[in-house]
């Protein structure tokens, strides 16, 4: 019943005689008195973090609630430096992890590295989100950047392939769970309207980035080598995430000294205190995802290089226990688990599950045309490794300029569907195109002209896919549904990553076979597996011009995938609801 509704009833019988016989003047404050009653229950609810959140998100509400504006910038300063390290140093040793894993010989199991970390980093993300909703957003920031900090040493000093895809698995757990830390911050200290702005300015860095890392990383790889790239950012990475923890800690101190935060002492026994931690992260769902995810994917890259390829039977085995293990874990969400990672209302949301497929079908498509991207530029077209780089950071720096843009639309128009319904087209023309593009003899302008396409569509879909997600999403819940988003970015990325390997391994070794010299083919094998091999002939050699064809089928074969999966978006765009941001109310307190 409505307050209005509820005034009218008062004063008469349904006969219209009266009841309670009042004078005019104290009706009316009678009337405002009730007014500022519900008026200061509402404000009080709003000075205190919410009774029924969990308390990870109660002290995120408490921070805003006690912190002044110049905290708010400066956690915006510390996030913003924090990406600028991650931003730096991924533009690095992306564009050395090629020459990394051709030390140990095995260049075409790039793939199977970035399988490896993308299905980890992406399964645990949602127990990074129970961490951070339960204990905390800095405890779960720690815990990721030691994590992060552990797989930088063991890169650096790893002595086998297997050591370093280990490592990477570390590694891209840590920095994926530091980043997300970053953005359910960035989430709570931010209205809706403006969390496309918000994103913007703290993703910006890969704008400065882009062009300096590349250049480092040649200085690394022709001066000093590629371990110490790693082990320069093992000192540095730790020294500028302390700043955010002391942030995020000094705050929620301040705001329990406050009284807006209390605990009551649980009462649990040590063993009964791990019992109650495997109940709410979900232990056994996390361990059967992530098994079932790795065991089904990896055949697609590891197949041709089997003994008996797909007839192996320990290809078959781990496909078919990899299919077990999901559909367990599928029923153990479903009928087993008292507190699944979602709940199922959330993903019985059309706007949330059109824009996770939207988002792992974008992923898809990227890592389709990207996993040998800077081998091809070096390889096809001849360019150094700083200028493969350059190439590569077009995309981070037109996105990284051109998502403030949409922030501001967004803000402006408060919607954000009419933005992906322009951007996901021109997505898939930019991956079309390069089907085309992407062969030898073509000029590198066409190349980057496909990469400006995409940059701008890229842009676009990254910020709002974010946005869209948590339209529909309660505070306690934000967590929760950004680590979905990033979940089916990661199996989207492992997806393509295993398309991609499946091509190269399906492709690259029959297309040097048929195009190699015949005195070159005893090499097929170390030419196959090593990019400094590929390089080591002089462009206009017969075998270097064999090298590029080869490379040129494998890479119109991974476009043509990756344009057919793009394609399917334009399904995903037309679930998601046409939100209007500036009604939906999140947070508390002071926030941008």
């Amino acid at each position: 019943m409505s307050f209005r509704r509820f005034i009218g009833l008062k004063g008469k019988s349904p006969a219209g005689e009266v009841q309670d016989a009042t004078v005019p003047g104290e009706e009316i404050d009678e009337k405002r008195s009730v007014t500022e009653a519900v008026a200061a229950s509402n404000t009080s609810a709003d000075e205190k973090p919410d009774e029924e959140a969990q308390h990870g998100v109660k002290k995120a509400e408490a921070l805003t609630l006690a912190w002044t504006k110049p905290w708010l910038i400066s956690l915006f300063v510390a996030i913003w430096f924090i990406y600028f390290i991650n931003a730096f140093q991924q533009s690095i040793t992306l564009n050395l992890i090629g020459f990394a894993i051709s030390d140990f010989e095995a260049h075409s199991l790039i793939p199977v590295v970035f399988i490896l970390s993308n299905v980890m980093a992406g399964a645990l993300r949602l127990a990074v989100a129970k961490m951070l909703d339960l204990w905390g957003r800095p405890q779960g920031f720690v815990v990721m950047t030691s994590l992060t900090v552990m797989g930088i040493v063991l890169m650096a000093a790893c002595k086998n392939v297997e050591t370093f895809a280990a490592a990477q698995v570390f590694y891209w757990v840590g920095m994926d769970g530091m980043i997300y830390s970053c953005d359910v911050v960035t989430a709570d200290v931010s209205s809706l309207r403006n969390r496309g702005l918000a994103f913007a300015f703290t993703a910006s860095p890969y704008i400065i980035t882009a062009f300096a890392g590349p250049k480092v990383a040649e200085s690394y790889y022709e001066k000093i080598s590629w371990r110490w790239a790693y082990g320069t950012f093992s000192i540095i990475l730790p020294l500028v995430a302390v700043p955010l923890f002391t942030i995020l800690w000094w705050n929620t101190r301040k705001a329990k000294k406050n009284g807006l935060l209390g605990r009551t002492p649980s009462g649990r026994t040590t063993l009964q205190s791990i019992w109650h931690y495997l109940i709410e992260f979900d232990a056994l769902g996390v361990f059967f995802f992530a098994a079932g995810f790795v065991l089904f994917l990896l055949p697609f890259s590891i197949a041709e290089s089997a003994a008996s390829k797909w007839r192996s039977a320990h290809i078959i085995a781990m496909l078919v226990i990899g299919f077990v293990c999901l559909i367990l874990f599928a029923l153990i969400e479903r009928f087993i688990s008292p507190h699944p990672f979602v709940r199922f209302e959330l993903l019985a949301s059309r706007t949330i599950m059109g824009t996770c497929l939207l988002c792992a079908s974008f992923q898809v498509g990227y890592y389709c045309w990207n996993s040998y991207y800077a081998s091809y530029l070096q390889v096809v077209h001849g360019l150094t490794l700083a200028q493969a780089g350059y190439v590569s950071g077009v995309f981070d720096v037109i996105s990284g300029v051109w998502c403030f843009v949409v922030g501001y639309l967004i803000r402006r128009t408060n919607h954000f569907k009419w933005l992906l319904m322009l951007a996901v087209p021109l997505d898939i023309l930019g991956i079309g195109l390069m089907i085309h593009f992407r062969q030898p003899g073509t000029n590198i302008g066409y190349v980057i002209m496909c990469q400006i396409f995409i940059a701008f569509s890229g842009g676009t879909i990254i910020l709002t896919q974010q946005v869209s997600i948590m339209s529909v999403a309660k505070h306690a819940d934000l967590a929760a549904v950004l680590a979905l988003l990033g979940l089916f970015g990661y199996i989207g990325g492992a997806i393509g990553n295993t398309i991609s390997g499946a091509v190269w391994t399906h492709t690259m070794p029959d297309a040097l076979a048929k195009y190699l010299p015949a005195e070159a083919l005893a090499n097929l094998t170390e030419i196959y597996d090593s990019l400094d091999v590929q390089l080591s002939y002089e462009e206009g050699d017969p075998v270097r011009d064999a090298i590029i064809k080869a490379y040129g089928l494998a890479q119109r074969n991974m476009c043509i995938a990756g344009t057919a999966v793009m394609a399917l978006s334009l399904i995903w765009v037309l679930m998601i609801k046409n939100v209007n941001v500036k009604d939906v109310k999140q947070v508390k307190g002071l926030v941008f």
